[in-house]
C-alpha cells in the first residue's frame, strides 16, 4: 500500500505557507492520499481531495468535515458504534516553522508510533534554529558566514560594517527578514524581527552572492540529489517572492555549474544529512563568495517538498528510506530481581 496522508496546517506564521504546499502537492503526488488539516486551535480535519483550496480554509469549511484524533497508530474518526482509524500507509509532515520543523509533529508521530516522511526531533532542533544550524555546520567542518546574535530587550550594539541582514533566529520563508544600510534602517530591522522572535541573528550583507539551492533524500539505494537551483532574485528574496514559491511545480531556474562545484555541493549536502536527517526531504541552501561554499540554510520541511528540484518527483517520494524503529524490550526484569533478592 503507497497510499500517502499529508498532515498540513499548524500553528505558525507559516501555516498559510502549508496550505499553499499541501494544494500543490495534491497533483504533485501521483499516489492515492489523503489530507489532515490541523488548524489554529489544533484540531485535527480530514479534507477531501476536492476541497483543496484556498478558500475552503480561510472561510473555515474545514470546520464542516470530520474531525480526527491522534492517537496510538494513527488518526481516528468516529464511526456509528466505535472509532475506526484513517488507512494510509506513510504520513507526509507538511507543516511548514513551528511545530512543525521545530521537533513538535515529529515527537508526537514517534510516540504514537505514526510512519511518516519528514525531519526526526534531532534534526528538527538543528535546522530551526539558525545558530544552531551554523553551529552543527561548524562541527561537520562546513563553512557559514560571521554572524552575531541579539537578544530583545538588551543590548543592540552590531559588530559589523553596513550593510548587515537581519533575521528571526527561528523563523523561515523569509518573515521578518530585513536589510539595513544604515543606523536608522538597522533599529527599524531589529523591531521588525523582533515582531517574531525574542532573538536575532544578523550577518553581513554581500550584495550580488551567490545562491544556490540543492535537496535530497537517503534511499535504499544511496541519495538522490534534484539539480541545483539558482534562485532568480533582486538583492534578496523577500517573503512575497518565497511564498508564490511555494506554489511551484515546475520551473526552477537550473545554475550553470561546473561538475566540481556541483560534486562539492553534494559532498556537502550528504555531510550534513547523514545521521541526522534520515526520512526527510531537505533542501539546503548554499551561499557561493570569492569561490568558497557557504551553508546559508537547512530547510527539513521545504516549500512544496521543493518538488520543483526534481525531474521525478513521484519515483522520490516513494524511494525514501525511513529511520528502522528500535524496540526497547520493557520485561521488568531488573524490578523483579530487586525484589527477589529482596524476598518480596
Amino acid at each position: 500500500m503507497d497510499n500517502f496522508a499529508i498532515l498540513f496546517g499548524g500553528v505558525s506564521y507559516e501555516h498559510e505557507i502549508s496550505i499553499v504546499s499541501a494544494i500543490t502537492l495534491k497533483d504533485v503526488i501521483k499516489e492515492d492520499k489523503i489530507f489532515i488539516f490541523c488548524d489554529a486551535n489544533r484540531e485535527f480535519y480530514l479534507v477531501d481531495k476536492e476541497d483543496m483550496k484556498a478558500s475552503f480554509f480561510s472561510k473555515r469549511e474545514y470546520k464542516k468535515g470530520e474531525k480526527l484524533t491522534l492517537k496510538q497508530g494513527g488518526f481516528y474518526k468516529k464511526s456509528l458504534l466505535k472509532e475506526r482509524r484513517v488507512e494510509f500507509a506513510t504520513l507526509i509532515n507538511l507543516i511548514h516553522g513551528k511545530e512543525g520543523e521545530d521537533g513538535t509533529i515529529s515527537s508526537l508521530l514517534d510516540f504514537f508510533e505514526v510512519k511518516y516522511i519528514g525531519p526526526r526531533v534531532e534534526g528538527s532542533v538543528i535546522s530551526y534554529n539558525k545558530e544552531f544550524t551554523k553551529l552543527y555546520a561548524k562541527s561537520r567542518d562546513i563553512e557559514v558566514l560571521d554572524y552575531q546574535i541579539l537578544q530583545k530587550g538588551c543590548d543592540r550594539k552590531l559588530i559589523f560594517d553596513y550593510p548587515v541582514i537581519i533575521k528571526p533566529l527561528r523563523l523561515g520563508s523569509s518573515i521578518g527578514l530585513s536589510v539595513a544600510r544604515d543606523e536608522k534602517e538597522f533599529e527599524y530591522a531589529l523591531d521588525v524581527a523582533y515582531e517574531f522572535d525574542n532573538s536575532v541573528i544578523i550577518e553581513p550583507f554581500f550584495e550580488n552572492i551567490k545562491e544556490y539551492n540543492l535537496a535530497g533524500v537517503k534511499s535504499k539505494d544511496g541519495y538522490i540529489f534534484s539539480f541545483i537551483e539558482e534562485p532568480l532574485k533582486e538583492s534578496i528574496l523577500d517573503f512575497d517572492k518565497k511564498y508564490l514559491d511555494f506554489s511551484r511545480s515546475e520551473g526552477a531556474n537550473r545554475a550553470n555549474i561546473d561538475q566540481n562545484l556541483q560534486k562539492i555541493m553534494q559532498k556537502t549536502f550528504v555531510s550534513l544529512y547523514e545521521g541526522l536527517f534520515e526520512g526527510a526531504i531537505v533542501r539546503c541552501d548554499f551561499f557561493l563568495k570569492d569561490d568558497k561554499l557557504y551553508l546559508n540554510e537547512i530547510n527539513p520541511v521545504p516549500g512544496s517538498l521543493a518538488n520543483y528540484l526534481f525531474n521525478d518527483f513521484n519515483s522520490v517520494i516513494k524511494a525514501i528510506l525511513l529511520p528502522k524503529k528500535r524496540d526497547i524490550p520493557i520485561d521488568y526484569r531488573y524490578i523483579n530481581s530487586i525484589n527477589a533478592a529482596k524476598c518480596k
